[in-house]
């Protein structure tokens, strides 16, 4: 359905950073969630009696949006909303890097977002066609979708086989969103809880209007994933955990014994 997104000089296939708006950081996290006064992240200076941002988003970064406290994963500039915690996925197999937004415990009735960012041709968007796909490949596995009106347009609701722990598969409501853009397409994917309960979507609804699609100049194959990169205190807890792990006993994995070198959630 899409090209993998293939991450050069990665040296972990996943990692996770939590990003939130709680005044504590019990996580240890930094100060992620507090954006230095004097920066904008719009990246445009208002003139004077400018008027205000009109529309609604998703946004695209070569155009005005409005500031906020956003995380810069370089394609995508998420922002930070009360009760949500913001992690990038460097190692789905299935769908590729994803920047993943989680609300509550998936186990006990939370909720998710996946965001991908993919570049787009010139004359026509891509969510028409991406739409039909994947309702393809939801009846393929056994299950079933409808296209619904949504908050963004035409979305596509469905209900797939998931596998719980045990192995065993059970019926798993999604909502898959799209957003085609200049020379991009913004896709999101809702599971848990918000999948079918508006008011446990609403949050994550609110998140994915107000996030920034950054496709710039560069050029970048249809349906290919757009780059996302790691905000620098995620850089420097790889870092700092690799060097750690370098100095322990020879052989050992720097992350924590699993095969393929993935980190543990």
């Amino acid at each position: 359905m899409f090209r993998r997104f293939q991450r050069e000089e990665q040296q972990a296939d996943w990692l996770e950073r939590s990003y939130s708006s709680r005044e504590e950081d019990p996580d240890g996290y930094g100060d992620a969630d507090e954006p230095d006064e004097d920066d904008d992240d719009t990246g445009y200076d208002a003139e004077p009696g400018e008027p205000d941002v009109v529309g609604s988003g998703p946004w695209d970064g070569a155009e005005r949006y409005p500031p906020g406290n956003r995380v810069d994963f370089g394609s995508l500039l998420v922002p930070v909303l009360d009760g949500l915690e913001i992690r990038i996925n460097l190692a789905d197999a299935v769908t590729g890097v994803s920047v993943d937004v989680v609300r509550g415990d998936m186990l006990h009735g939370g909720s998710f977002l996946q965001l991908q960012a993919f570049a787009a041709p010139k004359s026509s968007g891509l969510w028409d066609e991406v739409r039909q796909e994947i309702a393809e490949e939801v009846a393929k596995s056994g299950g079933h979708s409808e296209e619904v009106p949504g908050p963004y347009g035409t979305e596509l609701r469905a209900m797939v086989s998931a596998a719980e722990a045990g192995g065993r598969q059970h019926p798993e409501p999604q909502r898959f969103l799209g957003v085609d853009g200049p020379r991009w397409f913004l896709r999101g994917v809702i599971r848990g809880a918000a999948a079918s309960r508006p008011e446990q979507a609403k949050p994550l609804e609110d998140l994915f209007a107000d996030v920034v699609v950054v496709r710039g100049d560069h050029p970048v194959p249809p349906r290919e994933l757009l780059p996302l990169q790691l905000p620098e205190d995620a850089r420097q807890a790889l870092a700092e955990q690799i060097e750690q792990q370098q100095a322990g006993p020879a052989g050992a994995n720097p992350f924590g014994g699993v095969p393929g070198g993935a980190e543990p959630r």
